[in-house]
């Protein structure tokens, strides 16, 4: 009854053989699918799978998670030295010890983005104090004259920063190793105090009025014309006396300190940036320094309006006038004119003669203007008087 045949105990030992091999090996291993027959394989779920993805060409490979985890390393190894590696056009550009070489232009980015280090040395110290100057002129001026200490130059963002005029003002503080910056609008408005600052801003420091004592009476025509102001208080009519008084050829300029502007911002502004490069002298005392003059021989002329007051001192045109010497011309404050201290020293009045009848109440004109008209007309005179005295000799 026990007793079989040699193919029953075959069949046994394989059914065993089976059993003993799943205990072991997992069937979806590749170890255990090559252990299984041709005909077990096919029953193994996982093997039916892979068999059948191969028995299908145009199926997509869908990759495992052991080889998408090896295909990332391979990714990311490959990355690497692609990183690492240097094309061969950018080879020539490296230095003695693998440093890049910086182009012209590139540096000038730099330079536009990151302050130098002069720049960073020319940042105002606690002690020292700053101003902000505004406008193309004047920022120009200040930076090619360097009668100020510049600290930092600050543009406006945009096409701005592209016109011709303000790329020149960016390259000479670049040549001046002054820090470049850009800002908004803004900004701008705030640091200029709502003036036409035109896009450009400079830190700088203040100018100061110099000292009288230091004048030269030297003139480059020959007989010096020196203009002297009492107590003008308006910035704007400041900057245009100024700006008309280098342009017409006023050797210098003398200005009261005590109630008057300074040499602000504005003033620069408003001479279009002359007050960068005429040099302006005050004086605490403008009487002593007039009586000084006259005894050296100078002539001191006042001005007045177009119906001065009944004097002891001739009132002329300023066009029938000749200047013949050395010569001082005073201009007073908006409003009050000349003081009677100052009046008192003077040898002639000037004056503008009105084209009609004037109405009440309006019998000057602004003080900027006049001066412009006084000094176009003493100044003629003066170059006509060299021309004849040429002409004589």
């Amino acid at each position: 009854m026990w007793l079989c045949s040699s193919t029953h105990q075959h069949k046994f030992l394989l059914v065993g053989c089976r059993k003993l091999c799943r205990l072991v090996v997992p069937m979806g291993s590749p170890a255990g699918s090559s252990l299984l027959g041709p005909g077990d394989r096919s029953r193994d779920p996982a093997v039916r799978r892979r068999h059948r993805r191969s028995n299908t060409p145009n199926a997509p490979h869908q990759p495992t998670a052991a080889e998408g985890m090896s295909d990332r390393r391979r990714s990311s190894s490959q990355s690497k030295s692609s990183k690492t590696e240097i094309p061969p056009s950018q080879k020539r550009n490296l230095g003695k010890e693998g440093v890049f070489k910086v182009s012209s232009e590139l540096r000038k980015l730099c330079l536009e983005d990151f302050p130098a280090r002069e720049a960073r040395q020319s940042r105002p110290k606690p002690t020292e104090t700053s101003e902000v100057v505004f406008g193309v002129a004047p920022c120009l001026l200040a930076l090619t004259q360097r009668r100020r200490k510049a600290y930092q130059l600050l543009v406006k963002d945009g096409e701005t920063s592209q016109r011709a005029s303000v790329l020149t003002i960016c390259e000479e503080a670049h040549r001046r190793g002054v820090q470049v910056s850009r800002v908004g609008k803004k900004d701008l408005d705030k640091m200029s105090s709502g003036g036409v600052h035109q896009g450009v801003c400079l830190r700088a420091s203040p100018l100061s009025f110099l000292a009288v004592g230091a004048a030269s009476n030297a003139s480059g025509a020959g007989v010096p014309l020196w203009l002297v102001l009492d107590r003008i208080q308006d910035p704007m009519n400041l900057g245009a006396i100024l700006r008309s008084a280098y342009f017409l050829g006023v050797d210098k300029v003398v200005s009261s300190l005590r109630h008057s502007c300074p040499l602000s911002p504005v003033v620069s502004k408003a001479s279009s940036g002359v007050l960068e490069v005429m040099e302006v002298y005050g004086c605490d005392s403008l009487e002593d320094m007039l009586r000084g003059k006259v005894a050296r021989g100078w002539q001191v002329v006042g001005t007045v309006g177009a119906d001065p007051e009944e004097s002891q001192i001739p009132v002329v045109p300023c066009s029938d006038f000749q200047v013949t010497g050395p010569t001082m011309v005073l201009m007073g404050g908006e409003g009050e004119g000349l003081s009677r201290k100052l009046l008192s020293v003077c040898q002639t009045l000037l004056t503008i003669p009105a084209g009609r009848v004037l109405s009440p109440g309006v019998d000057s004109l602004n003080v900027s203007v006049a001066a412009g008209i006084l000094l176009h007309s003493l100044l003629l005179a003066r170059s006509r008087c060299l021309s004849q005295k040429e002409a004589e000799s």
